[in-house]
């Protein structure tokens, strides 16, 4: 290993969170997990990068109740583990962003990896698999495309017809309404969310 030398200290990997907790970046740990911090952080990332109508943006943290009922409307004999994983879906973006779908492609760059440390993480803080099954993550991908048309067609611009060439439109019967909360109510509605499913 390398010794670092004064004029070039080694960069810091580390994110500390209004807990007061460090959450290692590189290597996290669920000790170092609150779901005070991934409400807080989640409340404050936009998705669609903030182009949204309305007076707040769309944050992270309330898509991913949005996706949570979704979830729960599609596959009414879920668990409560099930949901927890659908709620909690989004949650290393408190830490990384919600970096837009086409800037990723982009830029070329796969960041599942990274992510994927920072859910495990988060998943056995709260007593979940560190890896949910394949046909869960797809079933919960399914209902976070679903709540993107919904987003696309009420705040983000998009016209239905286009909505349909970029996403996947939902089942006839199931209706969404998307509107976007001021920050404070955005991680209240999650933290609810998740004390219900806890």
């Amino acid at each position: 290993m390398a010794k670092q030398s004064p004029s070039h200290p080694q960069a810091r990997a580390w994110q500390r969170m209004l807990s007061g907790r460090r959450l290692d970046l590189l290597d996290p740990s669920p000790f170092d997990i609150e779901i005070e911090d991934i409400a807080h952080g989640l409340a404050r990332v936009a998705r669609w990068n903030g182009q949204t109508s309305g007076d707040h943006a769309f944050s992270v943290a309330e898509h991913s109740v949005v996706v949570e009922k979704l979830f729960s409307i599609l596959n009414p004999k879920a668990s409560r583990e099930d949901k927890l994983v659908a709620l909690l879906h989004d949650a290393a973006e408190y830490v990384v962003g919600d970096m837009i779908s086409p800037f990723k492609a982009a830029l070329g760059i796969d960041y599942t990896d990274f992510e994927d440390r920072i859910e495990q993480a988060v998943h056995l803080r709260f007593g979940l698999p560190p890896h949910p099954s394949k046909s869960l993550k797809k079933a919960i991908k399914t209902c976070d495309i679903y709540c993107a048309y919904f987003e696309a067609i009420q705040i983000a611009g998009f016209t239905k017809a286009e909505a349909n060439d970029f996403f996947t439109k939902p089942p006839g019967d199931i209706r969404i309404k998307i509107a976007p909360l001021s920050v404070v109510d955005a991680k209240e509605l999650y933290l609810k969310r998740f004390v219900e499913l806890s």
